[in-house]
């Protein structure tokens, strides 16, 4: 009851809007976290996990749409008409290590729902489509972007 009550503070809390105070033991855990490195962070975000038993959520799902117009070679000599390609996706193939940092900070931004961490992995384990689905001139604006931060990408 006790714990419901509190939840039910805090929720008005946020629906409120107000300036919450929060007490010293939890600005000196913000402090010593935002001193860490990138890498410390991960650790960090990896221990939590196992300790809390927090699971993994998946960084980015693949549409079956781009799985399934991946065209055989056989049916290509079969068909003859010309099909025009209204669909585009962005991968990053590389990227430059001095400028690592901008283009995690970035992906970050790009892709919805990722985090910090799982932006420096996505970078780390390059090659890796970015977005799928994009307009043409999208996906081209988005390819400019990446290439600006350091990284090297493609459109497909």
């Amino acid at each position: 009851m006790a714990a419901r009550q509190g939840q039910q503070i805090y929720l008005l809390h946020i629906l409120r809007d107000t300036d919450k105070e929060y007490s010293p033991k939890i600005h000196n855990i913000v402090d010593e976290i935002s001193k860490l490195t990138l890498v410390e962070v991960c650790d960090l975000n990896e221990l939590l996990k196992k300790t809390l038993k927090i699971q993994d959520a998946p960084v980015m799902a693949m549409s079956a749409g781009a799985v399934a117009a991946a065209p055989k070679e056989e049916e290509e000599e079969e068909v003859a008409p010309v099909i025009t390609k209204t669909s585009f996706t962005v991968k990053l193939t590389a990227f430059d290590a001095e400028k690592k940092i901008a283009l995690i900070k970035e992906l970050k931004n790009i892709i919805p729902d990722m985090n910090l961490v799982q932006a420096k992995k996505f970078v780390e384990s390059v090659p890796q489509v970015v977005k799928d689905d994009l307009a043409k001139d999208e996906a081209d604006n988005l390819k400019k972007k990446l290439e600006e931060l350091g990284g090297k990408a493609e459109v497909e």
